[in-house]
């Protein structure tokens, strides 16, 4: 059981309801974040920015979602994003190496490897050595690196929100968040 009760749609102060009703997944995740009132519409179209208009390509994003919930730990966005990755392109091999902490693995290409010690290092010391900046530098624009950047502290972030408040998992909900949010309009 959760350390916070789930904030109750139906006792929501408006806006904060309003949001919940239209949510395209009940997941518990937005109903614990809802307690930030004044925090969880901007959070919530910040997460929509990263899932569904960055320039980023889509599997390198879940694997920095992946890997900022292995080192964070944060199992809730793990078990959320894992069906993602795989609907981005990520084979069994990958999630597997994801979940070892193996960045160096061989199922990895250059450019997601140069991503994934450049996301080890933002999560673990929050600067990256010289070295492992200018690898990624020639793989991915200034737009890229910094998208790479937010996504690894957001979901860290939200890890990290799970973690403590003890979160209960909800079932993988497959890609019906991110379908929601990359139909136009």
């Amino acid at each position: 059981m959760a350390r916070l009760p789930l904030v109750d749609p139906l006792q929501a102060a408006t806006p904060v309801r309003e949001v919940l009703e239209r949510l395209p997944v009940p997941l518990r995740i937005f109903r614990m974040m809802a307690h930030a009132e004044s925090c969880f519409r901007p959070l919530l179209r910040l997460g929509t920015a990263i899932l569904a208009h960055q320039k980023l390509a889509p599997k390198l994003r879940e694997f920095a979602i992946l890997q900022a919930a292995q080192l964070t730990p944060g199992r809730y966005e793990w078990v959320q994003h894992v069906p993602i990755a795989r609907a981005t392109g990520a084979n069994a091999a990958q999630i597997e190496a994801l979940e070892k902490g193996d960045w160096e693995a061989e199922c990895f290409d250059g450019v997601e490897r140069a991503a994934l010690r450049f996301g080890a290092q933002t999560l673990e010391h929050a600067r990256v050595s010289d070295e492992v900046f200018a690898a990624l530098r020639e793989h991915l624009s200034p737009q890229e690196i910094v998208e790479l950047v937010l996504t690894l502290g957001y979901y860290s972030m939200l890890a990290r929100l799970t973690e403590v408040t003890e979160l209960e998992l909800d079932t993988a909900s497959d890609t019906s968040i991110i379908d929601s949010i990359a139909k136009p309009g």
